[in-house]
């Protein structure tokens, strides 16, 4: 079983829901991890703002963010470009993934290609 959890979510509307979003996310990519499944988190959209939030050892769901960290396959790299958080994205470390070379942008994650090596995608 291979499952991608693809977190959407947008810090910047400061609303519960959006926190909530990550971390039901995090925390289900955390529930796959300790059953030994294969799972990987992918930060697409306007997620990709999570990263300078998550990072921060203040934030509500740092901890949990840290304890799926080796499951988080990267940022899609066009959309940081878009929507903002690119300096957050490069500082953190994660792969900036670009396999789906949309115009206008530096690149993006392929969901396609997700679903084609047989993942489940789940979004939040």
């Amino acid at each position: 079983m291979k499952t991608a959890i693809v977190i959407l979510s947008d810090p910047k509307n400061g609303s519960e829901e959006a926190l909530g979003r990550v971390f039901n996310g995090l925390a289900t990519a955390y529930d796959f991890k300790q059953a030994g499944d294969e799972v990987s988190i992918l930060f697409q959209g306007a997620g990709t703002r999570w990263i300078g939030e998550l990072t921060q050892p203040q934030h509500p769901a740092h901890e949990l963010f840290e304890a799926v960290k080796d499951q988080v396959a990267g940022v899609s790299c066009g959309c940081p470009d878009v929507f903002g958080g690119t300096e957050d994205a490069e500082k953190s470390g994660l792969d900036l993934i670009k396999e789906n070379p949309v115009p206008g942008t530096r690149g993006m994650a392929s969901l396609r290609k997700l679903s084609a090596e047989g993942s489940t995608i789940l979004t939040f």
